[in-house]
């Protein structure tokens, strides 16, 4: 048994497998690379989600994590504090076990494909559209969400801030419904917001997502 193996336990194959098989055809797919490329970097994006899931010490995190959070949130004062700041920007019970009830492998790599399609992205605005460098991040931040930890001091004091990351599928949920009901209404306030975070955040607000 190898080294991963032993620290994420005997579901290690299981999710990785899982987690080939979801991402793979995606990069086939959406990225255009061919099916030895795909395998070669789920892989590398797989092990480096390993590396960085043991570093941080959730390698161990239970998968009901999301429900102890909220079990435990009103008699744990770190819990507590850690839950009270996501709250403050419109996380809700469902966002939290959806987020924390998952695999830490699946957390990590369902980011890290988020940040390759933005890089991706920049990288075509930048080297095929002409846009400078500036001008393309800030194209990303318009049409798309950004997540992190919105506490972070780099992070500007602004709604264009990054969105807390148990977030992600009920906006991913508002985009698709939106762009199947009302999408050049919907194009049209994201055009009128700063970015796409500063939208969401007046969406939250408005009761609307």
């Amino acid at each position: 048994m190898g080294f991963f193996s032993k620290l994420f336990g005997a579901e290690t194959s299981e999710i990785d497998n899982e987690l080939e098989n979801q991402y793979v055809p995606i990069f086939q797919d959406m990225m255009g690379m061919p099916i030895s490329q795909a395998k070669s970097t789920f892989r590398d994006m797989l092990k480096q989600a390993k590396e960085e899931s043991v570093k941080d010490r959730t390698s161990n995190l239970p998968q009901n994590f999301g429900d102890l959070l909220l079990e435990e949130e009103s008699t744990n004062p770190h819990f507590n504090s850690m839950l009270a700041k996501k709250r403050a920007e419109g996380v809700i019970d469902e966002d939290v076990r959806w987020f924390w009830n998952m695999h830490d492998l699946e957390r990590r790599m369902m980011l890290k494909v988020d940040d390759m399609f933005q890089l991706s992205l920049f990288i075509k605005l930048t080297e095929e559209d002409g846009l400078s460098e500036k001008e393309a991040a800030n194209q990303v931040k318009k049409f798309h969400p950004m997540y992190g930890d919105p506490d972070d001091p780099s992070q500007p004091i602004s709604d264009d801030k990054v969105l807390p990351r148990e977030l992600k599928d009920r906006v991913n949920r508002y985009i698709e419904k939106r762009g199947h009901t009302d999408k050049d209404e919907f194009k049209k306030e994201i055009e009128g917001s700063s970015s796409f975070n500063a939208f969401i955040r007046k969406e939250i607000k408005r009761g609307n997502l």
